[in-house]
């Protein structure tokens, strides 16, 4: 294929990557997706202009201002769009961008071995994974599988970024059939990765979304114990996106029986105090909610109580300090939570 059938090809993907990448993003794909013309010195440029012009019937330089132009702080040459094709995709929804282009993403991240062109991939990727449209084209090109293969980077950033687009992939009820069974490496990385680290909290988005329904909820019943030790040592956002997790598992009457017998750090309780963050605190409650709805047997009842530090003795056994605590933060400032914690006494 001639030089003249490329450039047009490579003004399109151009346009692509400033709309749907976003500033960070987009000079890195630039430059990974048009070639070598970055590498090379000012000379070099200059004759790989010349080139470009004599396939083109014109070009120029970035306008001051434009996003290629702030981003790299370099003056960026480009060809202009011929018929107008890289005018009219500049201005399209990233929902609508054309198939080979994400086909060329893949491609790219595929072959690439640099950290940072990986990281900028997987976030364009990740972005045009919010529409519909190119979630079903991305399974449809294999690109959950391609994109789920960098979960074991050895890059934290691409692992983050991974777990990112992964999470948007996840929208798509088709999606989650082939994404469930990256769960086990994705509760793995939860559990190596450092505490309140960008990994656990990527990862924790991803479980929300594969447990909003019931149907893959059972993938996470041996992770009961490590959400609520997340709970209790980790910081706000991390606690709120973990009891996200414990509050869609603890909504299915099925997964009951798993979570009550799950071992249960015993300061779980003392997080029910009015000092502990509103957004956390509901959150528990709600938690505290669907477990107090749940009623166990009496022989259910005797066999848990013989099972030492579980759920069930830390929150529902009578044994436990939760009531006590309930009656106190019926006082509490915030009306909604006065509201939970009423609705779970009565």
């Amino acid at each position: 294929m001639g030089d003249g059938s490329i450039t047009p090809r490579l003004g399109n993907m151009k346009a692509f990557l400033g709309l749907v990448a976003g500033a960070g993003a987009s000079y890195g794909l630039y430059k990974l997706i048009s070639g070598e013309s970055f590498k090379r010195n000012k000379k070099s440029a200059a004759n790989e202009s010349a080139g470009v012009r004599s396939s083109q019937p014109s070009e120029g330089t970035l306008q001051p201002g434009s996003l290629l132009a702030r981003v790299s702080g370099l003056d960026v040459v480009c060809p202009r769009p011929v018929g107008g094709a890289s005018g009219d995709l500049a201005h399209q929804s990233p929902g609508n961008l054309d198939p080979q282009h994400l086909k060329m993403l893949l491609s790219c991240l595929q072959t690439s071995n640099n950290t940072t062109d990986k990281c900028r991939i997987l976030l364009t990727l990740g972005n045009s994974a919010a529409f519909t449209v190119n979630q079903n084209l991305l399974r449809e090109f294999e690109g959950i599988h391609i994109i789920a293969g960098f979960l074991s980077d050895p890059a934290p950033e691409v692992r983050v970024q991974t777990l990112n687009a992964l999470n948007n992939l996840c929208m798509n009820i088709q999606n989650q059939e082939q994404i469930k069974v990256y769960v086990p490496q994705v509760l793995e990385l939860i559990e190596m990765s450092p505490v309140n680290s960008e990994l656990q909290l990527g990862a924790l988005r991803l479980l929300t979304n594969l447990s909003v329904t019931d149907k893959h909820q059972h993938l996470l019943k041996g992770s009961i114990t490590l959400l609520l030790s997340l709970v209790v040592v980790s910081k706000e956002t991390l606690q709120v996106q973990a009891l996200k997790v414990l509050v869609n598992l603890s909504s299915n009457p099925d997964m009951m029986d798993d979570i009550v017998q799950a071992q249960a750090p015993a300061s779980v309780v003392l997080l029910f105090d009015a000092r502990t963050a509103s957004a956390v605190l509901l959150r528990l409650l709600t938690f505290a909610g669907n477990l107090k709805a749940w009623r166990a047997s009496a022989q259910v009842a005797d066999e848990l109580r013989r099972k030492q530090d579980c759920l069930f003795r830390v929150m529902l056994d009578e044994s436990s300090q939760l009531h006590s605590r309930l009656v106190q933060l019926l006082s509490h400032p915030d009306v909604e939570i006065q509201s939970q914690v009423a609705r779970i006494l009565t």
